[in-house]
């Protein structure tokens, strides 16, 4: 991505052209260790890469040791208000710490974080220009800056801004999103904007749920632009008047089944033969619905008729056969037929 240094979080590159890293935040308390590590394990699961506990009092930075021995991936430290706490996260060895300059106890407090977290080869996360100043007053450049916004706009604009004065990396997000729905979309079109010009080393999409569901919107957001590959991807044609075999219904069999695999490839699911030649063609696999019948696309080329009720079934069928053959993918022909006379054709295809 554009941010020209980078910052080494757990032996996780951030910036400097690495990948765009996800990331979110735990919501257990962090003391309860048994909790937290479960929470931990569910978002590595899931393909999470770096995790942020809170730490407000003495007991969570006690569990921190062992926080970050159980874990499967970096933590990071989340501070507010008090330093003591982040020196005493810095001497349990979590990969990074959060903190606000602003609200950490004034300048000589800043002070002494930084240099117990340059002694320790800590990067830090901080937020805005005049922060940045500051660090760089104590010689130290280890630092990543977040400069979110509850409102997309505001976060949009200021982001830009800040890629176009400063060299670090930056950790997009769009706070305190809100609810799946609403909050996947603001965070969408938020990070979308800018990761689409190449502004955004690292982010976090803010729901109010569970960071799982933060987690799998992170991967949606940079599977779609191109930026990661991580599990398949799906694309469905809307419901309309055409619908012979109710595609939603369709839709959401398939993507449930889909989240059991970890291997990138591209499913499409029609609920029609209008549109099957075309997007179910240029999938990996496809489907294409109808009352009775329906049709198994396979890498440009219908594979096989079958029955309606099984027709997700002998997609997966197919789909497994494909890994199990070490997932080759033929060379494509371009289609010489119109559309309507392919599926025609098909359509005398025996049912198997």
């Amino acid at each position: 991505m554009a941010s020209e240094r980078s910052i080494n979080v757990g032996g996780i590159q951030i910036g400097g052209g690495a990948p765009v890293v996800v990331q979110s935040m735990t919501l257990t308390k962090t003391h309860d260790v048994e909790a937290t590590t479960a929470q931990i394990a569910a978002l590595a699961s899931a393909g999470c890469e770096i995790v942020r506990g809170a730490v407000p009092k003495t007991e969570d930075a006690d569990a921190l040791p062992k926080l970050v021995r159980l874990s499967p991936i970096p933590v990071i430290a989340d501070i507010h208000f008090n330093a003591s706490l982040a020196l005493r996260a810095i001497e349990a060895g979590v990969a990074a710490v959060r903190i606000n300059p602003g609200n950490i106890g004034g300048p000589d407090k800043v002070a002494e974080v930084v240099r117990a977290a340059k002694a320790a080869g800590m990067p830090m996360r901080i937020a805005a220009l005049e922060e940045v100043r500051l660090l760089e007053s104590l010689d130290y450049y280890d630092f990543k800056i977040s400069v979110k916004s509850s409102h997309v706009p505001t976060m949009i604009r200021a982001y830009r801004l800040l890629a176009s004065k400063v060299p670090y990396p930056l950790h997009l997000g769009v706070t305190e999103a809100g609810t799946p729905f609403s909050g996947s979309v603001k965070s969408a079109v938020g990070m979308g904007a800018l990761l689409v010009d190449g502004i955004g080393d690292t982010v976090r999409v803010s729901l109010t749920a569970d960071p799982v569901e933060e987690v799998k919107t992170a991967f949606e957001i940079l599977k779609a632009l191109g930026l990661r590959e991580r599990g398949p991807i799906m694309i469905a044609c809307p419901s309309c008047g055409r619908d012979n075999v109710g595609v939603q219904n369709l839709a959401e069999k398939v993507e449930e089944r889909l989240h059991a695999y970890p291997q990138h490839f591209e499913v499409a699911v029609l609920g029609c033969a209008v549109n099957g030649p075309g997007e179910a063609g240029d999938a990996d696999f496809g489907i294409a619905g109808g009352r009775d019948v329906g049709f198994v696309y396979a890498h440009g080329r219908v594979l096989k008729k079958v029955s309606s009720d099984i027709l997700v079934d002998e997609l997966f069928h197919a789909i497994d056969e494909w890994i199990a053959d070490g997932m080759h993918r033929p060379k494509r022909l371009k289609m010489a037929k119109p559309a309507a006379l392919a599926m025609a054709e098909a359509s005398l295809i025996p049912i198997e």
